[in-house]
C-alpha cells in the first residue's frame, strides 16, 4: 500500500493546538500492528500478571495494535497532559494517622479532563483537514478506559519511554503523564521512538514496597500496590497488608524516585489536577466514618469514587491497622458487623493489631 503522508505543517499546527488545549506532549506513532509489542503482551497475560483484570484479556485481541481495534486506523495522535505534583508524594509516609491517596488521584478526575480536550483537538483535526482540502479525517478518542496500549505507544510516538518500573518516564515531565489518544484514517508522518535512558539506575524496583517487579521492565500487577487498592476485590491478601502502609488508593513509591521528575515542572500541571484541600492529607478517623451517601459526595468528581465506599473502607482499616495508633479503635469498632464482609475481615485485623499495639504501650519494654 502506498502511503500518502499528509504535509508536515499539519503536524506543527496540530502540537500548537494541542499545547494550547493543556497537552504538553504530543507525538504521532503509526497504527499498524508491532509484534514485538503484541507478543509482549500475550507474554504478560499468559503468565496471569493481570491479575483478576479480565478485561485486559478479554480485548486483547484489540489491544494488540490500533488497526486490530479500529481497522480503518491510520496514524495515533498520542498527547499527554502534566500532572506534576507540587509536594513530595512520599512526604506522609511516615504519618500513620493520616492516609496517603496517589497524587494522580488528589485532583479531579482525569478521565474527565483529558478527554474534553481529545474531543476538543479531535473537532478541530476535522475542521483543519477539511478547511486544507484533505481526504475527510475519521478519528477515536482514548484515555485509559478503552483497549488501547497507551505506554507502548506514547513510546513509539516519542513521548518518552517505558521504564523500569513499565511506567512512561519523559525526560520533560519525569514520570508524571496523563496519556490519551486520538486515532485517526489521516496519514501523518510518524516521530522517532523514544530512547530508553534508564541505564543502570533502578531505583524504582528498590522502591517497591511489595516486590511487584519479577525483573526489569516487568510489573506483576497481583503484587502492586495500585492494583491491590484500587482493582482488587475482596479481603486484600495478608502478606501484602503491612506494605500497604498508609496508602489508601494507588500508590506513588516507584514513579516519585524516578531520578528523571527532577526536570518535571509544576508550571505545566492542569488547574484542574492540583490537589484537593481534603484529599492532600486526610486523617483516617473521618474518613473511616463514611457511609455510603458521605463517599459519593466526598468523592464526587474524583476517580476514587468508581471503586465504591467498600472497597475504599477497606484500604482506609488497613491503614489504621498499620497506623500504631490506639486511638483509632473507636472507628473501627462499628465496622467489624459491617454488611461487606471484606470491610468487617480488615475491622477485625486492624482491631487485633491496634489491640496488641495499645499492650505493649502500656507494658513498654515487655517483650
Amino acid at each position: 500500500m502506498v502511503k500518502t503522508v499528509l504535509n508536515p505543517d499539519l503536524s506543527d499546527a496540530l502540537a500548537a493546538e494541542a499545547e494550547r488545549l493543556g497537552f504538553c506532549a504530543c507525538g504521532i506513532a503509526s497504527a499498524e500492528r508491532d509484534d514485538t509489542r503484541a507478543r509482549l503482551l500475550e507474554t504478560w497475560l499468559a503468565e496471569g500478571m493481570h491479575g483478576s483484570m479480565g478485561w485486559m484479556a478479554e480485548r486483547a485481541h484489540q489491544r494488540r495494535s490500533p488497526q486490530d481495534l479500529w481497522p480503518e486506523a491510520r496514524s495515533v495522535i498520542v498527547l499527554g497532559m502534566s500532572y506534576a505534583p507540587g509536594a513530595d508524594p512520599l512526604a506522609l509516609a511516615e504519618h500513620g494517622g493520616i492516609a496517603r491517596i496517589s497524587a494522580y488521584a488528589q485532583g479531579a478526575d482525569y478521565h474527565d479532563t483529558v478527554k474534553k480536550a481529545l474531543k476538543a483537538l479531535a473537532r478541530w483535526l476535522i475542521a483543519e483537514a477539511e478547511r486544507r482540502g484533505l481526504p475527510d479525517a475519521g478519528v477515536k478518542v482514548f484515555t485509559d478506559t478503552a483497549p488501547v496500549m497507551e505506554k507502548p505507544l506514547a513510546a513509539a510516538a516519542g513521548l518518552g519511554w517505558q521504564g523500569k518500573h513499565t511506567n512512561l518516564v519523559s525526560r520533560e515531565h519525569g514520570s508524571w503523564l496523563f496519556l490519551g489518544e486520538i486515532y485517526t484514517t489521516l496519514e501523518f508522518e510518524t516521530d522517532k521512538p523514544a530512547q530508553d535512558r534508564c541505564g543502570s539506575c533502578h531505583a524504582c524496583q528498590d522502591a517497591c514496597p511489595t516486590n511487584a517487579f519479577p525483573e526489569p521492565y516487568r510489573l506483576d500487577a497481583r503484587r502492586c500496590i495500585s492494583y491491590l487498592t484500587i482493582e482488587h476485590k475482596g479481603a486484600i491478601p495478608e502478606e501484602f497488608r503491612d506494605a500497604l502502609g498508609n496508602r489508601i488508593y494507588g500508590c506513588d513509591d516507584c514513579l516519585a524516585v524516578c531520578p528523571w521528575n527532577k526536570f518535571a515542572s509544576t508550571a505545566h500541571t492542569m488547574r484542574a489536577f492540583l490537589p484537593r484541600a481534603e484529599l492532600a492529607a486526610p486523617p483516617l478517623d473521618a474518613l473511616l466514618a463514611l457511609d455510603d451517601a458521605g463517599f459519593r459526595k466526598l468523592f464526587a468528581g474524583s476517580p476514587i469514587k468508581r471503586i465504591g465506599r467498600d472497597r475504599f473502607v477497606r484500604n482506609c482499616l488497613y491503614a489504621a491497622g498499620n497506623s500504631g495508633d490506639p486511638g483509632l479503635l473507636r472507628a473501627i469498632e462499628p465496622l467489624l458487623t459491617d454488611p461487606d464482609p471484606a470491610v468487617a475481615d480488615a475491622a477485625a485485623w486492624a482491631k487485633s493489631r491496634l489491640e496488641c499495639e495499645r499492650v505493649r504501650s502500656a507494658h513498654p519494654g515487655e517483650p
